[in-house]
């Protein structure tokens, strides 16, 4: 199977579960600020690993078994928004990067401070 394709479906299953998401009545899911960072999707269409980023303080733990019990119900919505002989099992990974990427930029911020006030 070709890369694009599966690059593509990658796109479209994170697209659709960036929106199906905020549709979550858990309140472990839903009482955060949640993006989909990235989709990996294997070549047969039997898993999709999907990393996940909370803007906010989360607890692990918690978070990981909201995502377990709305599977399903992703799973079935995303069956339904997307033309797909086989709909991958979801898993779920939370991802740190966007709270790295924020705490990179403001040492830089506090460096930048520094310089300035070194002048």
């Amino acid at each position: 199977m070709p890369s694009y394709r599966i690059d593509r479906i990658n796109e479209d299953i994170q697209r659709e579960l960036s929106v199906l998401l905020r549709t979550v009545k858990d309140p472990r899911v839903s009482g955060h600020m949640l993006s989909v960072v990235r989709v990996d999707t294997a070549a047969d269409l039997s898993t999709c690993k999907v990393y996940v980023s909370a803007l906010d303080e989360v607890d692990p733990k918690e978070l990981r078994g909201g995502f377990r019990s709305a599977a399903g119900y992703l799973r079935r919505e995303l069956s339904r928004a997307l033309s797909l002989r086989h709909t991958p099992e979801l898993q779920f990974i939370l991802d740190h990067s966007i709270d790295k990427g924020s705490r990179v930029l403001q040492l830089m911020e506090e460096l930048e401070e520094k310089y300035h006030a070194g002048e």
